[in-house]
């Protein structure tokens, strides 16, 4: 986040507070397991299963409010993004790294039929997609002096976020209902 305040990049700082949305997504699965290890009864692992689910749904709505804040604010304002070598680095790195995460983390999650880390490696998923319309934000800007390119890249990635948001959200309330007729 600090290199995109210094640049005021849009789209990384973005980049950042997704980062930071996805310690606070790991901090609660990392909960759920704990609470919920293999000696918890059925409802305590679906309990805890859904107040995960939960935390992780907001995650997603926290970072869309703030990406479409900054973004909104740097296309009214007609604020470019200084040329960033910190943020095509980071996007690069983060494009080698994220999409085997998110997969590590969907297939476990799947194996161990835990929707949240399934819901968390959507997450990572999306922090792949952002460094994507980083790298070519950031790009965009530095080739061709585009300065409205970071922020609508920041932009079009919201939609992807805020479904993800109501889906996990149908996922708790699933289980919430599913955990009120048992």
């Amino acid at each position: 986040m600090g290199a995109g305040l210094v640049t005021g990049s849009v789209a990384l700082i973005g980049f950042g507070a997704d980062s930071f949305i996805e310690v606070i997504s790991a901090v609660a699965l990392l909960w759920r397991f704990r609470k919920a290890g293999p000696n918890a009864s059925a409802e305590e692992r679906g309990d805890a299963e859904r107040r995960a689910l939960y935390l992780v749904a907001a995650t997603f709505f926290l970072l869309a409010a703030y990406i479409g804040y900054e973004a909104v604010g740097a296309l009214l304002s007609r604020e470019g993004p200084e040329d960033s070598t910190v943020g095509l680095v980071l996007s690069v790195v983060s494009l080698l790294v994220m999409p085997a995460l998110a997969y590590g983390k969907q297939r476990t999650g799947r194996e161990m039929g835990s929707d949240a880390l399934e819901a968390d490696a959507v997450e990572t998923w999306v922090c792949s997609y952002l460094s994507l319309a980083l790298l070519v934000g950031v790009s965009l800007n530095a080739t061709f002096g585009w300065w409205w390119a970071d922020p609508a890249g920041a932009l079009a990635m919201l939609p992807v976020i805020v479904w993800q948001g109501w889906e996990t959200l149908g996922e708790a309330r699933e289980k919430g209902h599913a955990g009120e007729e048992s």
